[in-house]
């Protein structure tokens, strides 16, 4: 297993900074939201993707990949009843994709509650068959660019589309491509009524990544969750991709935060 952090709580740090920063405190890589890059990401230029690339190796840090996709530009939608609309998501699909590409990333999370919900009186299998082309070309782009999607079911106070691992995991049987497959978040997870070991061990075989963080939106630990049970069952399965930790509050600052959660994974990894 491998530790990382996400860089939007990081708000208003350049990028390099973040980079620092994460390798100082001992992750391993830093896993970046596009929207703290640019509004759109076909604005960041060839030169600026090579000096951020460049930025993270002289950190001594990996760039595990992108989440938190779909925020900005506005208007983009995975499962809209408008074919246009769609066309649009899945070319910014293939921005990010490339950004993920030339960033030297390994995942990107497809998360985007707002992006994805079946919408009032829309036919919810016409909207699943929807995203499920979406996801599907987005999969044949991202395999030719050795890129893989993670499919990330959301609690039901977020999206009303993809709420638990099993439903995940039957669209990325669907998509059937070897690079579409499962993150797991705690909080939504937890904040879903599931016991997270036990969807460890049903799903471990189309798991690629995985969403440190708590029930209260916080920093693993801080919360409800019993937390050896699922660091265990990750061993058991023999997980070796990233712990990411994604948090929602930002308070008191990233340094602390940052600092916490590593000591408080490193203590039950090596436990």
């Amino acid at each position: 297993m491998k530790l990382a952090i996400c860089n939007e709580m990081f708000e208003n740090w350049k990028i390099e900074d973040v980079f620092d920063c994460a390798s100082q405190l001992g992750y391993q890589a830093v896993e970046i939201a596009p929207f703290t890059l640019a509004d759109d990401v076909r604005d960041i230029s060839t030169t600026e993707r090579r000096r951020i690339k460049k930025a993270a190796a002289d950190s001594k840090v990996e760039i595990a990949g992108l989440h938190w996709l779909l925020v900005s530009p506005e208007g983009l939608y995975v499962n809209h009843p408008d074919d246009a609309i769609r066309q649009r998501t899945l070319d910014y699909f293939y921005a990010l994709i490339d950004l993920c590409a030339d960033l030297d990333g390994e995942v990107m999370v497809i998360g985007s509650p707002q992006q994805r919900s079946v919408q009032e009186g829309s036919d919810a299998d016409r909207t699943w068959n929807y995203a499920k082309e979406t996801f599907s070309q987005s999969a044949i782009y991202a395999q030719g660019k050795g890129i893989t999607l993670c499919m990330e079911p959301l609690s039901d106070n977020q999206t009303n589309f993809i709420n638990t691992p099993a439903q995940a995991v039957e669209m990325i049987q669907q998509v059937d491509n070897p690079n579409f497959r499962l993150i797991l978040d705690v909080c939504s997870t937890a904040n879903q009524g599931l016991d997270m070991p036990t969807e460890i061990q049903k799903f471990s075989d189309h798991l690629v990544h995985f969403h440190t963080n708590d029930n209260n939106l916080y920093l693993p630990g801080s919360g409800d969750v019993d937390y050896p049970p699922i660091i265990e069952a990750l061993k058991a399965v023999e997980f070796d991709g990233y712990l990411s930790t994604e948090v929602f509050k930002f308070e008191p600052d990233p340094v602390t935060i940052a600092r916490r959660s590593i000591q408080f994974l490193r203590n039950l990894i090596e436990s």
